[in-house]
């Protein structure tokens, strides 16, 4: 997959994408990463990309000249119906979903909002979607969009060791993950569970997809109103109702 990511301060990228799975990603010609300064598609000399906004205003605007520059540049010779993403606030709420559709496609590029935002007219031109990690705002667009890369990248075939890996992942089919451990069997007093210890490959499949909806039920209820549970599991929810009924009336 190649990405193209526009921002005014590529330098940001330089950490977090040249460690661990992305820069292994990278190495192995799974991960095309393309960094754009916008301030290089300016026309002036001071490089100037912001400007003050019209109607009044606190802040400054990224100017849409240099910044359409950047995404045709980005888009010369990519293949039909490449994204154009915008790190926005007031995107849509990013997900694993999202994550998976978009490792579908061959290319992404991602523009990195400052300042007050960008002159809008240049998601009138050339933004065909919206992204936001969450109902806060934050400084620029850069981190998002490293985010965003980052989940993405997880699931191009290849990228993590085994095949089939992120679909375990937390809200790969709507429940958290279950509790994990590893060597020492007693640590502190604490044992890991003797099930992960008996080498049963289905009753350690059972017990972690009951830990799982066990986790989703105490700390993400909301998620369980969209996943997709058989009887059984319906059942388990039911009894950890009880369970904690019981609890709250005990204390």
């Amino acid at each position: 997959m190649r990405v193209d990511v526009l921002t005014l301060f590529p330098a940001i990228f330089q950490g977090p994408m040249t460690e661990s799975m992305l820069w292994k990603a990278r190495d192995r010609g799974l991960l095309d990463l393309h960094l754009h300064d916008i301030r290089d598609f300016t026309t002036d000399k001071h490089r100037t990309a912001d400007d003050i906004p019209y109607g009044g205003g606190g802040g400054m605007i990224m100017k849409p000249e240099p910044v359409v520059s950047a995404i045709e540049h980005a888009l010369a010779g990519a293949p039909p119906n490449t994204p154009v993403i915008l790190m926005t606030p007031q995107g849509r709420v990013f997900s694993h979903d999202i994550a998976r559709e978009l490792a579908v496609y061959p290319q992404i590029v991602m523009v990195c909002g400052r300042y007050e935002g960008i002159d809008d007219r240049v998601r009138q031109l050339l933004i065909t979607d919206e992204l936001s990690i969450g109902d806060y705002v934050l400084t620029g667009g850069e981190l998002p969009a490293m985010v965003i890369i980052d989940a993405v990248v997880r699931h191009i075939p290849g990228v993590l060791g085994a095949e089939g890996a992120a679909d375990s992942d937390s809200h790969a089919d709507g429940i958290l993950e279950g509790p994990h451990f590893t060597r020492p069997p007693v640590f502190r007093g604490l044992s890991v569970p003797q099930v992960l210890l008996e080498g049963d490959h289905a009753k350690v499949a059972r017990w972690r997809r009951e830990q799982g909806l066990r986790r989703t039920w105490q700390q993400r209820p909301d998620l369980l109103l969209k996943a997709h549970l058989t009887e059984d599991e319906q059942y388990l929810l039911a009894t950890f109702a009880d369970e904690d009924a019981r609890s709250a009336s005990t204390g």
